[in-house]
């Protein structure tokens, strides 16, 4: 019986990681169109059926970084990374000591606290797009970056808390007694010793904020002019009602989507740690 039990669980094995495999394969086929449509010329691209076997061309590259005549992209991009990075890395300085209270040194009503984060992401994000419009053009802060760094830690800061909570869970209880004992004060207990140890989670947090960010649109389209415009907001100029505009559109959702891929895959070991260590309980 044990050698027909192995023998199922083998295959059984096996199964899971084909489907898993084609399920990666599903997830991953419409990046791959996106990538070759994107190296063929506008008359290419628009075929029906697609013609797998035409010429490949730079064009659409070309005209995403303003070889054509058009806007060069550098400008949003540097407003994408600015609010992006920026405003991830004050969710993380006040999401990290919130999340110590409420995991580790638990404050009062601590679950009435994490409540309250989450009904903040319960209102739908365009029913809050007039009253922040208002309050952006009544402060001159309309088509401002900074505007755009507060709006986007406010909106990370609630699930970043959740994670971390979580993830600062796991942290053992007598390493940070042991640090007290040693004479060790707060900041120093938070730095160099619980932020090692979560170190997994807080990369994990770091990258899903980051995603976040950068990914934004409709905030970034209503609040943005010339000045702070977003990767996102200028990828939005390729979708014309005039000519065609498929490969340029394909070029551009590449290369806007590349510093996300890079950030993924330098942390994929922290982000699987990370997510595991919140899981495990």
């Amino acid at each position: 019986m044990s050698s027909i039990a192995l023998h199922v669980k083998k295959h059984r094995g096996r199964g899971i990681g084909l489907v898993a495999w084609l399920v990666g394969i599903v997830f991953f086929f419409p990046v791959a169109w996106m990538a070759l449509t994107s190296f063929h010329s506008e008359a290419d691209a628009a075929t029906n059926p697609p013609s797998f076997g035409a010429a490949l061309t730079l064009d659409g590259y070309r005209e995403f970084f303003g070889a054509g005549g058009g806007a060069s992209p550098w400008p949003a991009l540097v407003n994408s990374a600015v609010a992006s990075i920026v405003s991830t890395l004050f969710v993380l300085v006040l999401a990290f000591p919130a999340a110590y209270a409420l995991s580790i040194r638990r404050v009062k009503k601590w679950t009435d606290v994490l409540f309250f984060f989450l009904s903040t992401k319960m209102l739908p994000v365009v029913a809050g797009l007039l009253p922040v419009y208002l309050f952006a053009k009544n402060t001159g802060m309309l088509d401002n970056i900074w505007f755009l760094v507060i709006l986007y830690t406010s909106m990370n800061l609630p699930i970043a808390v959740w994670m971390m909570q979580s993830f600062l869970a796991e942290v053992p209880v007598a390493v940070i007694e042991a640090a007290q004992i040693d004479g060790a004060r707060l900041p120093t207990i938070l730095a160099r010793v619980v932020a090692p140890i979560a170190l997994p989670g807080i990369a994990a947090t770091s990258l899903i904020c980051f995603i976040f960010s950068w990914n934004e649109l409709l905030f970034a389209r209503v609040l943005t002019g010339v000045v702070a415009e977003t990767a996102p907001v200028f990828l939005t100029g390729f979708i014309t009602s005039q000519g065609l505009f498929l490969a340029k559109v394909c070029a551009a959702s590449l290369v806007v989507s590349l510093p996300v891929l890079a950030a993924g895959f330098a942390a994929q070991d922290k982000l699987v740690q990370g997510l595991s260590l919140g899981a495990v309980k």
